[in-house]
């Protein structure tokens, strides 16, 4: 095994925010450094890291200062340039490397993998077309429509993401997005969305996480319940071995989360993907052997990767900076936190962000319990502490 990276060995992550802080904190606590390339000053991951390289994700300078520090290097964040990660490679392991992430971050090369690789995997994405011109928008079938008009880089959280009905509303929104290159995705009729988070080694070796079920409100992940109330088991185990199946075929090393839509009718469908931890994996900290952070490195190290299994029922909810404020005015107080943490099974997570906005992540907290019911009744609880409609 002479490709493992032994501790105190420097692993590197591109981006400051709080999956590189967590991270951080997974790679500490197995004895290995931690380097981060990031533009802001003061980071989450640049508080929790043993050395922050303070430059821009495509400054030559910097990268080569990372690369010549670390002996592997990841990234935290899909938007990261490919080119850099390809710069990087040249000197160090890179996982993910630059052609997974660089499917990931562009909708029209991720949709195409997923539809290139269905014949594995098993599954599709849902019906869409390329909006990048207005005759393109005259072309739309009535079949895609009512659907999502997106962004086809640099959406998140629901950022870059348009309801549509009709070609006049695809129209408005392609203006109103500066008629930059765009997805049209068919609205489907959606019963709920689960993710797949699953990890694979360089010698092709891949694990997969329990099924997690997510609830969204206003585009930004609300909670994440595991095991997924809803999900049968035949579609659980399906969605497993799509996930396996397209990070084999995308010769990806390291941790991808896979969103997937559940329809009325049980089938399933792929959305997308991201080559990272992500969100939703957030309650493997607590509730499972390997967290996803602990998973990344082992994977970006050449270590074997870790059980997976899930020793508690849990449910993750997202701190956002609204609950510093109460109701609609700009007086900012601190949370009850003392409340919170009273409740059994409370697990809080703070990422070090100095001023709380509307809509910013925060934090996160997960519950867990015997029973997924307990879990869900102490989260419910932790909710009406902290003014949140549960």
């Amino acid at each position: 095994m002479s490709n493992v990276k032994n501790p105190p060995a420097w692993l590197g992550v591109m981006g400051g925010g709080q999956l590189g802080r967590m991270f951080a904190h997974a790679a500490q606590s197995m004895g290995y450094n931690v380097a981060v390339l990031e533009p802001a000053a003061d980071c989450p991951a640049g508080q929790a890291a043993n050395r922050l390289i303070n430059a821009g994700y495509s400054d030559a300078p910097g990268l080569d200062a990372l690369a010549a520090q670390c002996v592997a290097v990841t990234t935290e964040f899909e938007n990261v340039p490919a080119d850099s990660l390809s710069r990087l490679a040249q000197s160090v392991f890179v996982a993910p490397n630059a052609h997974g992430v660089s499917v990931a971050q562009d909708r029209i090369a991720e949709k195409s993998f997923f539809v290139a690789s269905a014949a594995k995997s098993g599954v599709m994405p849902a019906p869409h077309k390329v909006i990048d011109s207005d005759a393109a928008i005259d072309a739309i079938g009535d079949e895609l429509l009512p659907g999502i008009l997106k962004t086809v880089r640099m959406g998140y959280d629901g950022k870059g993401q348009v309801r549509v009905k009709s070609r006049e509303d695809v129209r408005a929104a392609y203006e109103s997005m500066g008629k930059v290159t765009c997805l049209l995705e068919k609205m489907l009729p959606l019963a709920y969305e689960v993710s797949v988070l699953t990890a694979r080694g360089a010698d092709g070796a891949s694990v997969v996480y329990p099924i997690a079920e997510n609830v969204h409100r206003d585009g930004i992940l609300f909670t994440t319940t595991v095991p997924g109330p809803n999900i049968t088991a035949d579609c659980a185990a399906k969605a497993q071995r799509a996930a396996q199946a397209i990070v084999a075929e995308l010769g990806y090393v390291g941790v991808l989360c896979i969103e997937f839509f559940v329809l009325a009718d049980g089938s399933l469908v792929v959305n997308e993907m991201a080559p990272r931890p992500h969100n939703s994996g957030h309650y493997t900290i607590d509730a499972c052997v390997t967290s996803q952070f602990a998973q990344q490195v082992r994977a970006m190290a050449g270590l074997p990767l870790g059980d997976v299994r899930q020793h508690s029922p849990a449910v993750m909810l997202n701190i956002l900076g609204d609950i510093w404020y109460e109701g609609e005015g700009d007086d900012v107080r601190e949370p009850a936190w003392d409340k919170v943490l009273a409740l059994p099974g409370a697990n809080l997570h703070l990422y070090g962000k100095e001023e709380p906005r509307r809509a910013r992540k925060m934090g996160h907290l997960t519950f867990v319990a015997p029973t997924l019911a307990e879990a869900q009744q102490h989260l419910n609880a932790a909710c009406a502490i902290l003014g949140i409609a549960a």
